[in-house]
Order: C-alpha cells, then structure tokens, then sequence
C-alpha cells in the first residue's frame, strides 16, 4: 500500500516565466524561494508549508483559454481577507468571479493567471 503523507507541491505550466513572475509575486504576494537547477526555466513559491512550482513550456497551456471557470481544474490559496483580496484584484483591473456566498462553507475568489490556471482565493470569512 501506498500511504501518502500529504501535498508537497503543485505545478503549473506558464508560457512566459517573466510575466508569471509578476503575477504570483506581485499580485498575490507569494515569496519565490531558490529553485533546484533543472535545465528548463521555472519558478518555485512558498505557500505555507507547501510549494507552488512554475514551469516554463513555450506555446503550451492546460487550458487554452483566460475564461474563469470556477469548476475547471484549480489550485485553492487561503487568503487572510476576503475583502481585502477582492479590493486589490480591483484595483489592478484584475477580472475576478465573486462567489462571497454559496454551497462551499467559505467565500471565494475566482481568477486566472496571464496563461489561463485558475486560482481559487478563499477565506475564513467575508471580512
């Protein structure tokens, strides 16, 4: 049998590692942490005790598509404040899909990244 301990990371593929950058460290804070020495490009982040890891393939993409899709393939971050993530997506002009009520026990954030991976942002509350 096979007993697994838990997550350790999640992958996602981005097409341009620069502007991947931007987003994940800038809009969502994420600290970027030192990146093993693969002989492709890529980013890793800290995200509580797990990591985020980027991986540069040119020209692909899992979806294809910026269109938010709340019942796509997602990764989920808990976010401190509901209301405080919501105000600064606004105010980079960042599409979000507000769901601050619903079948899930907590209120939630919908967004893409600039390669189209959706990203859930939820929270404890609305506040």
């Amino acid at each position: 049998m096979i007993e697994v301990e838990g997550f350790h990371h999640v992958s996602l593929v981005v097409t341009d590692l620069e502007r991947a950058k931007r987003f994940y460290g800038e809009v969502l804070g994420l600290q970027e942490v030192p990146r093993a020495p693969f002989d492709f490009p890529g980013a890793w982040y800290q995200v509580g005790a797990l990591q985020l890891h980027l991986i540069v393939h040119p020209g692909k993409t899992l979806r294809g598509t910026q269109e938010i899709d709340s019942r796509d393939g997602h990764i989920a971050l808990r976010v401190k404040s509901y209301r405080g993530a919501l105000e600064r997506l606004r105010s980079l002009g960042i599409p979000v899909k507000e769901k601050p009520t619903g079948r899930a026990p907590w209120p939630q954030l919908f967004l893409t990244d600039p390669d189209g991976n959706v990203i859930e942002l939820n929270a404890e509350s609305l506040d």
